[in-house]
């Protein structure tokens, strides 16, 4: 478990992280998202003790990070993948990491296996491609066996298959009861891989939640409605709240929710033949609740240069 509580970070006269409080929980696969700039980075070296805070604290199992005996054994990270010696194999940068913590060569090869280095792991980590060197970090990260795993955008270089096997790997590491937190800026990866939310703007706390209540608290209430009388519902409604769609018979519909249209069109005796909710994806619901926290936008300001650090 990690528990942040009033963390502060100051460099000078910017605040990268201000007064930051959450917690993140084990048996979840938590992702932790924000805008350029929001921190994030900096938090995650807080959490691992790579800089110590202006103001707050933030433990992990218990303990300040610093203060385990074998942090290893209690959390595995990776934030950034090229952070190897370039001239060691993936194989020598593993048996190094394991017999400085006591940690057996079997594991060492059955990590090779895990990540599918088998083929090069007697391959310098200098001449591995990003998606290679982001599985032999992951395999670092993993190599004590820790309760707490703490990934910065691990799916950057792999192709769909290391995508698939990354979300299937991190999903069962949160369902061993491990406390799994991930940076990630691919919207539509996280919506498939997270079940909880911590969102960050400008160093403070936007959100801390499921990501299902993350997308409703950003979707405005809109309906799909499929009748054969659409021209006549568009009337009732108004072109306020009604659009006719291309399609002839379907309208969409803002600011009602479901019961609303369907006792509408009951007590107007419009028959419905569909009436779907639509909720906005991640990403939509990313841009609206970060709107505000934005430190890089485009000169019409209407778009971001990225929606993550």
């Amino acid at each position: 478990m990690i528990v942040a509580d009033a963390l502060t970070k100051d460099y000078g006269d910017k605040r990268a992280v201000d007064a930051l409080s959450f917690t993140v929980r084990p048996g979840l696969v938590t992702g932790f998202l924000g805008p350029n700039g929001s921190g994030k980075s900096t938090t995650m070296r807080l959490i691992l003790g790579l800089d110590a805070p202006t103001s707050g604290r933030v433990i992990v199992n218990g303990k300040p990070y610093r203060e385990h005996p074998a942090p290893l054994h209690e959390v595995g990270a990776l934030l950034e993948a090229r952070s190897v010696h370039t001239g060691r194999s993936a194989y020598n940068h593993l048996v190094a990491l394991a017999q400085t913590h006591g940690i057996a060569k079997s594991r060492v090869n059955d990590l090779i296996d895990l990540v599918g280095l088998r083929d090069v792991a007697r391959k310098r980590a200098g001449q591995f491609s990003l998606g290679m060197g982001q599985r032999l970090g992951i395999a670092s990260a993993l190599l004590g066996d820790p309760d707490t795993i703490i990934l910065d955008e691990p799916v950057n270089g792999l192709d769909p298959e290391g995508i698939h096997w990354i979300r299937n790997l991190l999903k069962g590491l949160a369902a061993e009861g491990r406390t799994v937190f991930v940076s990630s800026h691919l919207m539509s990866e996280m919506a498939l891989t997270a079940e909880h939310l911590i969102v960050i703007g400008r160093g403070r706390l936007i959100a801390d939640t499921s990501v299902d209540h993350f997308i409703d608290m950003a979707s405005a209430k809109r309906v799909r409605v499929r009748t054969p009388e659409a021209d006549r519902l568009h009337l009732l409604l108004g072109p306020e709240r009604a659009i006719l769609g291309p399609e002839p018979d379907v309208l969409d519909v803002h600011g009602l929710s479901t019961q609303q249209v369907g006792e509408l069109a009951f007590r107007n005796a419009v028959p419905i033949y569909e009436l779907t909710p639509q909720q906005a994806s991640l990403e939509e619901a990313f841009m609206n609740l970060t709107a505000g926290a934005v430190e890089f936008e485009t000169a019409l300001g209407s778009t971001r240069a990225e929606i993550a650090a």
